[in-house]
Protein backbone atom coordinates (compact mmCIF):
# COMPACT_ATOMS: atom_id res chain seq x y z
CA UNK A 1 0.00 0.00 0.00
CA UNK A 2 1.27 3.34 -1.04
CA UNK A 3 1.83 5.61 1.90
CA UNK A 4 0.53 8.82 2.13
CA UNK A 5 1.92 12.29 1.19
CA UNK A 6 2.86 14.60 3.86
CA UNK A 7 2.68 18.59 3.87
CA UNK A 8 4.07 20.02 7.12
CA UNK A 9 3.65 24.00 6.97
CA UNK A 10 6.30 25.51 9.14
CA UNK A 11 7.72 28.52 9.98
CA UNK A 12 9.35 29.40 13.20
CA UNK A 13 7.80 33.11 12.76
CA UNK A 14 3.77 33.58 13.70
CA UNK A 15 1.83 35.79 11.86
CA UNK A 16 2.81 34.55 8.18
CA UNK A 17 -0.65 32.62 7.49
CA UNK A 18 0.59 29.37 8.41
CA UNK A 19 -3.08 27.92 9.70
CA UNK A 20 -4.70 29.80 6.32
CA UNK A 21 -2.55 28.46 4.14
CA UNK A 22 -2.66 24.66 5.49
CA UNK A 23 -6.42 24.56 6.00
CA UNK A 24 -7.22 25.74 2.70
CA UNK A 25 -4.83 23.95 0.59
CA UNK A 26 -6.83 20.95 2.00
CA UNK A 27 -10.02 22.05 1.09
CA UNK A 28 -8.37 22.91 -2.53
CA UNK A 29 -6.35 19.52 -2.78
CA UNK A 30 -10.04 17.70 -2.30
CA UNK A 31 -11.43 20.15 -4.99
CA UNK A 32 -9.16 18.85 -7.24
CA UNK A 33 -9.59 15.08 -6.66
CA UNK A 34 -12.89 14.25 -4.77
CA UNK A 35 -12.21 10.70 -4.11
CA UNK A 36 -8.52 11.51 -2.61
CA UNK A 37 -8.48 11.61 1.22
CA UNK A 38 -7.00 14.22 2.68
CA UNK A 39 -6.21 14.55 6.29
CA UNK A 40 -5.31 17.50 8.51
CA UNK A 41 -4.25 18.35 11.98
CA UNK A 42 -2.48 21.19 13.93
CA UNK A 43 -0.06 20.70 16.51
CA UNK A 44 -0.94 24.44 17.41
CA UNK A 45 -3.75 25.34 20.05
CA UNK A 46 -5.87 27.94 18.33
CA UNK A 47 -8.27 25.37 17.02
CA UNK A 48 -8.64 26.75 13.67
CA UNK A 49 -8.65 23.71 12.03
CA UNK A 50 -11.83 21.96 14.48
CA UNK A 51 -13.70 25.75 13.80
CA UNK A 52 -13.27 25.17 9.87
CA UNK A 53 -14.28 21.25 9.45
CA UNK A 54 -15.93 20.03 12.37
CA UNK A 55 -19.89 19.04 12.08
CA UNK A 56 -22.03 19.57 14.40
CA UNK A 57 -21.41 19.56 17.99
CA UNK A 58 -20.29 16.35 19.02
CA UNK A 59 -17.59 15.66 21.00
CA UNK A 60 -14.19 14.12 19.86
CA UNK A 61 -13.27 10.31 20.32
CA UNK A 62 -9.57 11.71 20.65
CA UNK A 63 -7.50 14.31 19.75
CA UNK A 64 -3.51 14.59 18.63
CA UNK A 65 -2.89 14.45 22.10
CA UNK A 66 -4.51 11.03 22.78
CA UNK A 67 -2.66 10.16 18.90
CA UNK A 68 1.17 10.63 20.16
CA UNK A 69 -0.21 8.89 23.52
CA UNK A 70 -0.52 5.46 21.50
CA UNK A 71 -4.30 6.16 20.17
CA UNK A 72 -4.62 4.57 16.82
CA UNK A 73 -5.33 7.46 13.71
CA UNK A 74 -8.11 5.53 12.93
CA UNK A 75 -10.19 5.64 16.48
CA UNK A 76 -9.20 9.56 16.82
CA UNK A 77 -9.88 10.94 12.78
CA UNK A 78 -13.15 12.53 12.03
CA UNK A 79 -14.43 13.53 8.94
CA UNK A 80 -15.05 17.00 8.39
CA UNK A 81 -16.80 19.90 6.56
CA UNK A 82 -15.79 19.78 2.34
CA UNK A 83 -14.75 16.03 2.82
CA UNK A 84 -12.01 16.69 4.09
CA UNK A 85 -10.48 14.46 7.19
CA UNK A 86 -9.36 16.05 10.41
CA UNK A 87 -7.52 15.73 14.17
CA UNK A 88 -8.45 17.20 16.86
CA UNK A 89 -6.69 19.65 17.96
CA UNK A 90 -5.53 19.36 21.87
CA UNK A 91 -4.69 22.01 24.76
CA UNK A 92 -3.17 19.52 26.88
CA UNK A 93 0.03 19.06 24.36
CA UNK A 94 2.28 20.71 25.96
CA UNK A 95 1.76 18.56 28.88
CA UNK A 96 3.37 15.61 27.06
CA UNK A 97 6.14 17.43 25.30
CA UNK A 98 9.01 16.08 27.92
CA UNK A 99 7.61 12.45 27.00
CA UNK A 100 8.38 12.88 23.89
CA UNK A 101 12.10 12.73 23.02
CA UNK A 102 12.67 11.50 19.76
CA UNK A 103 11.78 13.36 16.42
CA UNK A 104 10.72 9.81 14.48
CA UNK A 105 7.70 9.03 16.84
CA UNK A 106 4.68 10.81 14.39
CA UNK A 107 6.20 9.02 11.39
CA UNK A 108 6.02 5.68 12.75
CA UNK A 109 2.87 6.48 13.91
CA UNK A 110 1.82 7.52 9.86
CA UNK A 111 4.09 4.59 8.63
CA UNK A 112 1.82 2.21 11.03
CA UNK A 113 -1.53 3.85 9.84
CA UNK A 114 -3.93 3.37 7.07
CA UNK A 115 -4.03 7.09 5.99
CA UNK A 116 -3.38 6.99 2.33
CA UNK A 117 -3.80 10.22 -0.01
CA UNK A 118 -2.25 13.31 1.35
CA UNK A 119 -2.30 14.53 5.00
CA UNK A 120 -1.43 18.01 5.84
CA UNK A 121 0.29 19.63 9.56
CA UNK A 122 0.05 22.57 10.78
CA UNK A 123 2.86 23.15 13.50
CA UNK A 124 3.49 25.89 16.36
CA UNK A 125 6.05 28.77 14.99
CA UNK A 126 8.91 27.42 17.64
CA UNK A 127 10.77 24.44 16.39
CA UNK A 128 10.00 22.61 19.48
CA UNK A 129 9.91 18.81 19.44
CA UNK A 130 6.15 18.77 17.95
CA UNK A 131 7.28 20.86 15.28
CA UNK A 132 10.40 18.45 14.42
CA UNK A 133 8.41 15.38 14.41
CA UNK A 134 6.13 17.13 11.48
CA UNK A 135 9.51 17.93 10.16
CA UNK A 136 11.07 14.63 9.90
CA UNK A 137 7.69 12.98 8.32
CA UNK A 138 7.25 15.49 5.37
CA UNK A 139 7.53 14.55 1.89
CA UNK A 140 7.34 18.17 1.50
CA UNK A 141 7.38 21.25 3.53
CA UNK A 142 5.94 24.49 2.76
CA UNK A 143 7.62 27.37 4.70
CA UNK A 144 5.58 30.57 4.84
CA UNK A 145 7.08 33.70 4.70
CA UNK A 146 6.36 37.47 4.53
CA UNK A 147 9.35 39.14 5.36
CA UNK A 148 12.85 39.54 5.79
CA UNK A 149 13.14 38.32 9.21
CA UNK A 150 10.82 35.46 8.39
CA UNK A 151 13.32 34.50 5.78
CA UNK A 152 16.11 34.50 8.45
CA UNK A 153 14.21 32.08 10.52
CA UNK A 154 14.17 29.60 7.77
CA UNK A 155 17.68 28.51 8.20
CA UNK A 156 16.85 26.78 11.14
CA UNK A 157 14.48 24.69 10.07
CA UNK A 158 17.36 23.35 6.91
CA UNK A 159 19.86 23.01 9.93
CA UNK A 160 17.43 20.24 11.36
CA UNK A 161 17.69 18.63 8.31
CA UNK A 162 21.27 19.08 8.18
CA UNK A 163 21.64 17.59 11.63
CA UNK A 164 19.32 14.50 11.00
CA UNK A 165 21.00 13.80 7.67
CA UNK A 166 18.02 14.12 6.16
CA UNK A 167 17.90 15.73 2.05
CA UNK A 168 16.98 19.43 2.04
CA UNK A 169 14.87 18.65 -1.12
CA UNK A 170 11.66 18.50 0.92
CA UNK A 171 11.65 22.18 1.68
CA UNK A 172 9.96 24.99 -0.26
CA UNK A 173 9.61 28.56 0.59
CA UNK A 174 6.18 30.69 -0.25
CA UNK A 175 6.28 34.04 -0.16
CA UNK A 176 2.93 34.82 1.75
CA UNK A 177 0.65 37.95 3.12
CA UNK A 178 2.57 39.58 0.10
CA UNK A 179 0.93 43.37 -0.36
CA UNK A 180 0.80 43.79 -4.31
CA UNK A 181 0.30 47.33 -4.38
CA UNK A 182 4.05 47.82 -2.82
CA UNK A 183 6.36 48.33 -5.51
CA UNK A 184 10.29 49.02 -5.79
CA UNK A 185 12.64 50.77 -8.20
CA UNK A 186 15.13 48.58 -9.80
CA UNK A 187 15.34 44.65 -10.54
CA UNK A 188 12.98 43.43 -7.52
CA UNK A 189 10.09 45.24 -8.36
CA UNK A 190 7.83 44.00 -5.65
CA UNK A 191 7.58 42.46 -2.15
CA UNK A 192 7.29 38.75 -4.36
CA UNK A 193 10.16 39.14 -6.27
CA UNK A 194 12.52 40.81 -3.77
CA UNK A 195 11.70 37.93 -1.32
CA UNK A 196 11.84 35.22 -3.84
CA UNK A 197 15.82 36.55 -4.69
CA UNK A 198 16.62 37.05 -0.89
CA UNK A 199 15.88 32.85 -0.84
CA UNK A 200 17.02 32.19 -3.96
CA UNK A 201 20.81 34.73 -3.29
CA UNK A 202 20.93 31.66 0.55
CA UNK A 203 20.60 28.88 -1.76
CA UNK A 204 16.65 27.92 -0.69
CA UNK A 205 14.28 26.60 -3.25
CA UNK A 206 10.37 28.47 -3.71
CA UNK A 207 7.33 27.17 -4.88
CA UNK A 208 5.91 28.73 -8.12
CA UNK A 209 3.71 32.29 -7.26
CA UNK A 210 3.25 33.39 -4.14
CA UNK A 211 -0.33 34.40 -1.61
CA UNK A 212 -0.90 37.46 -1.54
CA UNK A 213 -2.71 39.97 1.56
CA UNK A 214 -6.21 40.08 1.42
CA UNK A 215 -8.61 42.07 3.52
CA UNK A 216 -11.25 39.65 1.54
CA UNK A 217 -9.74 36.74 2.95
CA UNK A 218 -8.58 37.97 6.24
CA UNK A 219 -12.29 38.71 7.27
CA UNK A 220 -13.33 34.93 6.73
CA UNK A 221 -11.87 34.45 10.43
CA UNK A 222 -14.18 36.58 11.88
CA UNK A 223 -18.44 36.49 12.04
CA UNK A 224 -21.34 35.70 13.95
CA UNK A 225 -21.63 32.22 13.84
CA UNK A 226 -17.75 31.59 14.99
CA UNK A 227 -16.76 29.86 11.77
CA UNK A 228 -13.99 30.07 9.67
CA UNK A 229 -14.84 30.22 6.10
CA UNK A 230 -12.37 29.04 3.12
CA UNK A 231 -10.94 31.19 0.28
CA UNK A 232 -12.91 28.53 -2.12
CA UNK A 233 -16.09 29.37 -1.44
CA UNK A 234 -16.30 33.07 0.28
CA UNK A 235 -13.27 34.17 -1.82
CA UNK A 236 -13.41 33.41 -5.36
CA UNK A 237 -13.13 37.04 -6.68
CA UNK A 238 -9.94 37.43 -5.09
CA UNK A 239 -6.40 36.75 -6.53
CA UNK A 240 -6.08 34.28 -3.67
CA UNK A 241 -8.58 32.31 -5.01
CA UNK A 242 -6.36 31.48 -7.79
CA UNK A 243 -2.97 31.49 -5.93
CA UNK A 244 -4.32 28.83 -4.00
CA UNK A 245 -5.49 26.74 -6.95
CA UNK A 246 -2.08 27.11 -8.55
CA UNK A 247 -0.40 26.12 -5.17
CA UNK A 248 -2.71 23.39 -4.63
CA UNK A 249 -1.91 21.98 -8.79
CA UNK A 250 1.50 22.13 -7.60
CA UNK A 251 1.52 20.20 -4.19
CA UNK A 252 -1.07 17.28 -6.27
CA UNK A 253 1.61 16.77 -9.04
CA UNK A 254 4.02 16.96 -7.11
CA UNK A 255 2.61 13.90 -4.78
CA UNK A 256 1.86 11.79 -7.95
CA UNK A 257 5.40 11.98 -9.44
CA UNK A 258 6.51 11.11 -6.03
CA UNK A 259 6.68 7.51 -6.10
CA UNK A 260 9.02 7.09 -3.27
CA UNK A 261 7.41 8.64 0.15
CA UNK A 262 9.16 9.65 3.36
CA UNK A 263 7.42 7.47 5.42
CA UNK A 264 8.38 4.57 2.99
CA UNK A 265 11.85 5.07 3.81
CA UNK A 266 10.63 5.44 7.60
CA UNK A 267 8.72 1.99 7.79
CA UNK A 268 12.11 0.16 5.97
CA UNK A 269 14.03 1.65 8.16
CA UNK A 270 12.03 0.49 11.04
CA UNK A 271 11.72 -2.89 9.98
CA UNK A 272 15.81 -2.74 9.64
CA UNK A 273 15.72 -1.55 13.26
CA UNK A 274 13.39 -3.93 14.19
CA UNK A 275 15.30 -7.10 13.00
CA UNK A 276 18.49 -5.64 14.33
CA UNK A 277 17.26 -5.53 17.96
CA UNK A 278 15.54 -8.86 17.39
CA UNK A 279 19.18 -10.75 16.72
CA UNK A 280 20.73 -8.54 19.61
CA UNK A 281 17.95 -9.81 21.79
CA UNK A 282 18.71 -13.41 20.56
CA UNK A 283 22.76 -12.76 21.01
CA UNK A 284 21.89 -11.99 24.54
CA UNK A 285 19.25 -14.64 25.17
CA UNK A 286 22.10 -17.24 23.88
CA UNK A 287 24.91 -15.81 26.14
CA UNK A 288 22.93 -16.20 29.13
CA UNK A 289 24.12 -18.63 32.20
CA UNK A 290 21.19 -21.50 31.99
CA UNK A 291 20.96 -21.84 35.59
CA UNK A 292 20.83 -19.60 39.16
CA UNK A 293 24.35 -18.12 39.60
CA UNK A 294 23.55 -18.65 43.20
CA UNK A 295 21.80 -21.81 43.94
CA UNK A 296 22.27 -23.65 40.36
CA UNK A 297 18.78 -24.54 39.85
CA UNK A 298 17.87 -24.28 36.10
CA UNK A 299 16.05 -21.07 35.12
CA UNK A 300 16.45 -20.61 31.38
CA UNK A 301 14.70 -22.78 28.90
CA UNK A 302 15.02 -23.54 25.21
CA UNK A 303 11.40 -21.59 25.04
CA UNK A 304 11.07 -19.67 28.65
CA UNK A 305 12.42 -18.49 31.28
CA UNK A 306 11.37 -19.54 34.68
CA UNK A 307 10.74 -17.33 37.18
CA UNK A 308 13.20 -14.99 38.44
CA UNK A 309 13.70 -11.85 40.94
CA UNK A 310 16.82 -10.24 39.12
CA UNK A 311 19.17 -10.03 36.81
CA UNK A 312 22.63 -10.08 36.67
CA UNK A 313 25.78 -9.24 34.31
CA UNK A 314 29.44 -8.12 34.59
CA UNK A 315 30.92 -5.11 34.03
CA UNK A 316 32.18 -6.13 30.58
CA UNK A 317 29.15 -7.82 29.61
CA UNK A 318 30.92 -10.99 29.36
CA UNK A 319 28.94 -13.16 32.13
CA UNK A 320 24.85 -12.79 32.85
CA UNK A 321 22.02 -14.98 33.98
CA UNK A 322 19.43 -14.57 36.48
CA UNK A 323 18.80 -15.28 40.24
CA UNK A 324 16.06 -16.38 41.91
CA UNK A 325 14.32 -13.86 44.06
CA UNK A 326 14.51 -16.01 47.56
CA UNK A 327 18.40 -17.09 46.83
CA UNK A 328 19.06 -13.51 46.49
CA UNK A 329 17.55 -11.74 49.20
CA UNK A 330 18.52 -14.63 51.89
CA UNK A 331 22.07 -14.26 50.43
CA UNK A 332 21.90 -10.23 51.34
CA UNK A 333 20.38 -10.37 54.68
CA UNK A 334 22.42 -13.90 55.65
CA UNK A 335 26.20 -12.06 54.45
CA UNK A 336 25.33 -7.74 53.94
CA UNK A 337 22.72 -7.03 56.47
CA UNK A 338 23.27 -9.70 59.24
CA UNK A 339 20.25 -9.42 60.70
CA UNK A 340 20.01 -10.63 64.53
CA UNK A 341 17.27 -12.50 63.82
CA UNK A 342 16.57 -15.20 61.44
CA UNK A 343 14.31 -13.34 58.24
CA UNK A 344 11.79 -15.20 57.25
CA UNK A 345 10.14 -16.21 53.60
CA UNK A 346 6.97 -13.74 54.99
CA UNK A 347 9.17 -10.80 56.89
CA UNK A 348 8.15 -7.72 56.66
CA UNK A 349 11.69 -7.13 56.22
CA UNK A 350 11.72 -9.22 53.01
CA UNK A 351 8.96 -7.15 51.94
CA UNK A 352 10.60 -3.69 52.37
CA UNK A 353 13.67 -5.21 50.75
CA UNK A 354 11.54 -5.74 47.51
CA UNK A 355 10.04 -2.52 47.46
CA UNK A 356 13.35 -0.93 47.62
CA UNK A 357 14.76 -3.63 45.00
CA UNK A 358 12.36 -1.86 42.65
CA UNK A 359 13.62 1.15 42.80
CA UNK A 360 18.00 0.62 42.98
CA UNK A 361 20.86 -1.11 41.00
CA UNK A 362 23.06 -3.48 43.12
CA UNK A 363 26.37 -3.98 42.96
CA UNK A 364 28.77 -6.83 43.75
CA UNK A 365 32.83 -6.10 43.33
CA UNK A 366 36.18 -5.98 44.92
CA UNK A 367 36.70 -3.73 47.61
CA UNK A 368 38.89 -1.02 46.99
CA UNK A 369 42.69 -1.61 48.07
CA UNK A 370 42.55 -5.15 48.28
CA UNK A 371 44.20 -7.14 45.75
CA UNK A 372 46.29 -10.03 47.11
CA UNK A 373 45.22 -13.57 48.24
CA UNK A 374 44.45 -12.72 52.11
CA UNK A 375 42.27 -10.10 51.46
CA UNK A 376 39.56 -10.96 49.11
CA UNK A 377 36.96 -8.59 50.55
CA UNK A 378 33.75 -7.98 48.75
CA UNK A 379 31.82 -4.56 48.88
CA UNK A 380 27.64 -4.42 48.07
CA UNK A 381 26.69 -1.40 46.90
CA UNK A 382 23.40 -0.51 46.33
CA UNK A 383 22.45 2.53 44.04
CA UNK A 384 19.79 4.30 42.95
CA UNK A 385 17.67 4.87 39.76
CA UNK A 386 20.06 7.71 38.62
CA UNK A 387 23.15 5.54 39.34
CA UNK A 388 23.54 7.10 42.53
CA UNK A 389 25.20 5.45 45.49
CA UNK A 390 22.83 4.91 48.40
CA UNK A 391 25.18 2.13 50.47
CA UNK A 392 27.64 0.18 50.71
CA UNK A 393 29.05 -2.81 53.21
CA UNK A 394 31.84 -4.95 53.08
CA UNK A 395 32.79 -8.74 54.15
CA UNK A 396 35.28 -11.25 54.00
CA UNK A 397 34.74 -13.38 50.73
CA UNK A 398 35.20 -16.77 52.24
CA UNK A 399 36.02 -19.90 50.32
CA UNK A 400 33.37 -22.78 51.88
CA UNK A 401 34.70 -25.94 52.96
CA UNK A 402 33.40 -27.83 50.29
CA UNK A 403 32.71 -25.11 47.30
CA UNK A 404 30.53 -27.58 45.19
CA UNK A 405 27.96 -27.03 47.98
CA UNK A 406 24.51 -26.44 47.68
CA UNK A 407 24.34 -24.94 50.89
CA UNK A 408 23.50 -21.46 51.49
CA UNK A 409 26.71 -20.72 53.02
CA UNK A 410 28.25 -21.76 49.92
CA UNK A 411 25.91 -19.37 47.56
CA UNK A 412 27.75 -16.28 47.65
CA UNK A 413 31.31 -17.54 47.13
CA UNK A 414 29.31 -19.48 44.41
CA UNK A 415 28.18 -16.74 42.61
CA UNK A 416 31.71 -14.67 42.98
CA UNK A 417 33.24 -17.58 41.24
CA UNK A 418 30.67 -17.35 37.97
CA UNK A 419 31.36 -13.47 38.05
CA UNK A 420 34.23 -12.09 39.73
CA UNK A 421 36.60 -14.31 40.54
CA UNK A 422 39.73 -14.35 37.64
CA UNK A 423 42.11 -17.92 36.87
CA UNK A 424 43.50 -17.10 39.62
CA UNK A 425 41.08 -16.82 42.32
CA UNK A 426 41.36 -13.86 43.04
CA UNK A 427 38.42 -10.80 42.79
CA UNK A 428 39.20 -8.38 39.71
CA UNK A 429 38.63 -5.19 38.53
CA UNK A 430 35.78 -5.94 36.86
CA UNK A 431 32.20 -5.50 39.13
CA UNK A 432 28.72 -7.19 38.92
CA UNK A 433 25.59 -5.12 38.09
CA UNK A 434 22.34 -6.66 39.38
CA UNK A 435 18.62 -5.43 38.50
CA UNK A 436 15.39 -6.84 40.10
CA UNK A 437 12.71 -7.58 37.13
CA UNK A 438 9.23 -9.01 36.65
CA UNK A 439 8.77 -12.59 38.09
CA UNK A 440 6.32 -12.96 35.06
CA UNK A 441 8.20 -11.49 32.34
CA UNK A 442 12.22 -11.90 33.22
CA UNK A 443 13.09 -11.67 29.59
CA UNK A 444 12.00 -8.08 28.94
CA UNK A 445 15.23 -6.75 30.18
CA UNK A 446 17.03 -8.17 27.67
CA UNK A 447 15.20 -5.87 25.33
CA UNK A 448 17.42 -3.31 23.66
CA UNK A 449 16.02 -0.50 25.31
CA UNK A 450 15.75 -1.89 28.92
CA UNK A 451 18.90 -3.64 28.05
CA UNK A 452 20.23 -0.13 26.78
CA UNK A 453 18.95 1.71 29.81
CA UNK A 454 20.67 -0.89 31.86
CA UNK A 455 23.87 -0.60 30.70
CA UNK A 456 24.00 3.79 30.93
CA UNK A 457 23.73 3.11 34.50
CA UNK A 458 26.63 0.57 34.39
CA UNK A 459 29.12 3.50 32.91
CA UNK A 460 27.33 6.07 35.50
CA UNK A 461 28.13 2.91 38.32
CA UNK A 462 31.86 2.51 37.19
CA UNK A 463 32.60 6.69 36.91
CA UNK A 464 32.36 6.67 40.70
CA UNK A 465 33.69 2.95 41.98
CA UNK A 466 37.24 3.73 43.79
Amino acid sequence: MLQPYVVTVSSEKGGVGKTTLATNLAIYLKALNEEMPVTLFSFDNHFSVDRMFRIGRREPHGDVLTLLSGQSIEDVIETGEYGVQFIPSSRRLTTIRHQIESPEILARILANSKLKGIVIIDTRPDLDIFTRNALYAADRVIVPVKDAPSLENCRNLYDFFDEHGLSRRPLRILPCLIDSRIRYDGPFRDSYRLLKGYAINRGYRCLEGFIAKSPKVESLNTNPEGKIYPVITHGRGTDVHIQFTHLARQVYLDAKQDAQRRLDRVSEEEKNLLAERDAAYGARRDTLQPSCLLCGRRLVQEDSIATAGYYCETSDGGVAGYLEEECFSTTVFRHFYRSKREVGASDPLRDLFRESAQRSYFVLRRAPNTRNFYQQQLSFYRFDEDGLEVSHKTIELMEPENPSSTGEEACLYRLAAHTLLNQDGLLGDDFLLIRRVCSDFPEEILYSEQHDRLRSVAVRIAAQLP
